[in-house]
């Protein structure tokens, strides 16, 4: 297992992006959102996508010239269209624009289209948050790999949702789930080691529990949604996955998942996202709200814990921990992904910063 200090991790992520022609204007901050899911520990949405952006833009998928635009806008919502490129642009584009909102109007709602993956979620949430606003956002995605509860046949993706609010200076409430029982980031990161899934996280195309990271991506296998089982109450998270397609695509006009042209109309994976910020003080003075929020979590993680030496968290700790440790010792990259990195940039030009 190899590591590299964060500032040269995000220089590698940028020096990627240059050499597939992004516009430097939204190289840097492309790589930022990456590396920050790196940082963080959310190391299915960083430089591990790498090789599969690549992929979808040697194959026409993704324009990396993309440039997102406005193509409707009143004073509390937003229509914009990604272009068919990479989706962290267009998503800080939108994010900002529901924030001017708010901070005007007190909403700001903003739906995309014609998009494709933005990395995390929790990334566009916490920009609300650190704005002082509430946030929440919601994405479709490219594979269908999920079947319902009860069925047999993948209807949906990981469907992720992100949920922010401001609490104490650089500790916000920051929810980032899939609606999944994990992300499919995390199953292809066992398979590029060659490592197998825990229980609970995909099935055979039957229904039966597997382990073989291999099994929805190329056997006819499904992942599971948030829940594992019916008896686990999986139920929810494909309710919470079918919710977040209905804000993310039908609003937008972007590819439903369930459409057979999604992800098969040409330049473009036809990804949807949805943003909303809300300011607090429609309602009260923010103050009190973000007072509020900060004693709520902190009387949770003033539990008792279980285990004496893992300490109850809320949401966002468990990633800020990881951080701080990152920063000191590096981001870790696992040798099959470090071949396959080298590989691309080869293949593309890119400047090799990783050793």
């Amino acid at each position: 297992m190899s590591s590299s200090p964060y500032d040269i991790h995000r220089r590698q992520i940028e020096a990627y992006l240059l050499a597939w022609n992004m516009p430097p204007a939204t190289a840097g901050g492309t790589a930022e959102i990456m590396a920050w899911a790196d940082l963080h520990g959310i190391d299915s949405h960083g430089i591990s996508m790498i090789p599969t952006y690549d992929a979808h833009r040697r194959n026409g998928k993704m324009r990396m010239e993309a440039i997102p635009r406005i193509v409707k806008d009143t004073p509390v919502s937003a229509l914009i269209d990604g272009d068919g490129g990479l989706g962290h642009p267009t998503s800080r584009l939108a994010m900002d624009t529901a924030i001017t909102k708010a901070k005007t109007v007190g909403i700001g709602v903003v739906a995309v289209r014609n998009s494709s993956h933005f990395g995390a979620c929790g990334f566009y949430a916490r920009m609300a948050a650190d704005a002082g606003l509430i946030g929440l956002v919601t994405t479709s995605a490219s594979g269908i790999q999920v079947a319902p509860t009860g069925g047999r046949g993948a209807r949906l993706g990981t469907d992720p949702i992100a949920f922010a609010a401001p609490g104490r200076d650089g500790e916000p409430f920051l929810l980032d789930m899939a609606t999944t029982t994990v992300a499919a980031g995390r199953i292809r990161n066992k398979a590029n080691e060659g490592l197998q899934c825990p229980p609970g996280w995909v099935q055979t195309k039957d229904g039966i529990p597997s382990t073989d990271p291999l099994e929805a991506r190329e056997k006819g296998g499904f992942l599971t949604s948030l829940g594992g089982t019916p008896e686990g109450s999986s139920y929810k998270g494909y309710g919470l996955a079918a919710m977040v397609n209905i804000l993310s695509s039908a609003l937008s006009g972007a590819t439903m998942i369930t459409d057979p042209t999604h992800t098969k109309v040409p330049g473009t994976m036809g990804i949807g996202h949805f943003f909303m910020a809300l300011d607090p003080a429609l309602f009260r003075d923010p103050d009190d709200v973000r007072a509020d929020i900060v004693s709520f979590c902190d009387a949770l993680r003033a539990t008792p814990s279980v285990d004496p030496g893992e300490p109850v968290m809320v949401a966002g700790d468990p990633e800020r921990r990881r951080a701080a440790i990152r920063l000191q010792s590096g981001i870790p990259i696992a040798p099959g992904l470090h071949t396959q990195l080298k590989q691309v940039a080869e293949a593309s030009g890119a400047t090799w910063l990783l050793g």
